[in-house]
């Protein structure tokens, strides 16, 4: 069915994770081309992986997607176990002010962005890329959901609010309407120069030169005002499988691009709620079974891939593809969820 697997990243993955990097065209703060960067990340994910206490903290997981073929990587993706930690996490919230003037008779309604950190202590799902000579046979799917598997058999490490920030709108030039239109004007530079500087150190900056007081959108051009809360065109397909995952845009937008910020309860989200565990009773020919999504080991031993699942009278069956590719025998129990 597949001949991928979801694996934890290991610091021998930088030069994959850097060539990726290269390839996600701006607007992508979590897979910055930068490999002190991406370094640092790789070093903060091997010692969470490392961490066996279980308690809520400050932690950064790197997946990566490993042909077991070729043991190419092809994409990742990355879970924040609490946010706003190491520096504010920043987000506008989108609101509407509404005043009634009795002389005219009229009802006017503005609405505002508000530079909040309501989402600090939130865990989030984030850093998603696959290659794109990958994307066929979903394994964007297999990247996302493998995610939530990964957040159930670990639930004590993460918060109780998880949160996908969506890339906005950019256009064919690289830029931003919205960063033009709104913080362009205080910062004195270009979304990329911008965005690229908050990879590397943090988005403080934006605390320290951004006006505090609400920004009425009316004053914005009407490009910028087009953008807020619009995913890329390349994102409308990751807000769908949010939104299947039971996350819903509540307002949030980034600070950048004006994406949407997607949100939902932990609980709440479909494969963390909906996900079984089993044990192995036997090991069947490929195809037999309902298509679905697995995951087996802890922490650094985490895998995940796709499978086959049926009934048995002790447990449950999977297809030797995948017994194969995460090295499972009769007796492991894996965590499924159907695909």
């Amino acid at each position: 069915m597949t001949n991928f697997k979801i694996r934890a990243a290991r610091i021998d993955d930088l030069q994959h994770l850097y060539e990726m990097a290269k390839l996600t065209g701006g607007g992508f703060t979590n897979l910055p081309a930068d490999k002190d960067s991406l370094t640092e990340k790789l070093e903060r994910s091997s010692r969470a992986f490392e961490r066996t206490t279980d308690e809520h903290g400050n932690d950064l997981f790197v997946m990566v997607l490993e042909n077991v073929e070729t043991g190419v990587v092809r994409g990742t993706s990355q879970l924040f176990t609490m946010v706003g930690q190491s520096w504010p996490f920043y987000s506008y919230r989108l609101s509407t002010l509404s005043q009634t003037s009795k002389e005219l008779d009229r009802t006017f309604r503005a609405e505002m962005l508000t530079l909040v950190t309501d989402l600090e202590g939130a865990s989030e799902v984030g850093g998603l890329f696959l290659h794109p000579g990958e994307r066929a046979g979903g394994l964007g799917m297999l990247l996302a959901r493998s995610r939530y598997l990964f957040i159930k058999e670990h639930r004590s490490r993460f918060g109780d609010r998880l949160f996908a920030e969506l890339r906005g709108v950019i256009d064919e030039a690289g830029g931003s309407p919205f960063w033009d239109g709104l913080a362009g004007r205080f910062f004195g530079m270009g979304f990329q120069e911008a965005d690229y500087f908050n990879a590397i150190h943090g988005n403080q900056f934006i605390a320290d030169l951004m006006p505090k007081h609400p920004i009425y959108t009316a004053m914005l051009s009407e490009a910028a005002r087009s953008a807020i809360g619009i995913p890329h065109p390349k994102g409308r397909a990751a807000m769908r499988m949010l939104e299947n995952e039971n996350f819903s845009y509540g307002g949030y937008v980034d600070i950048f691009d004006g994406g949407p910020t997607m949100i939902a309860k932990t609980d709440d989200v479909t494969s963390v709620r909906n996900s079984k565990s089993g044990k192995i009773a036997d090991i069947t020919a490929s195809g037999v079974g309902l298509k679905s999504i697995i995951s087996h080991g802890h922490l650094a031993d985490f895998q995940a891939t796709y499978a086959f699942i049926g009934e048995a009278e002790a447990g449950i069956t999977i297809d030797e593809d995948a017994a194969a590719h995460l090295s499972l025998s009769v007796g492991d129990t894996i965590r499924h969820i159907p695909r």
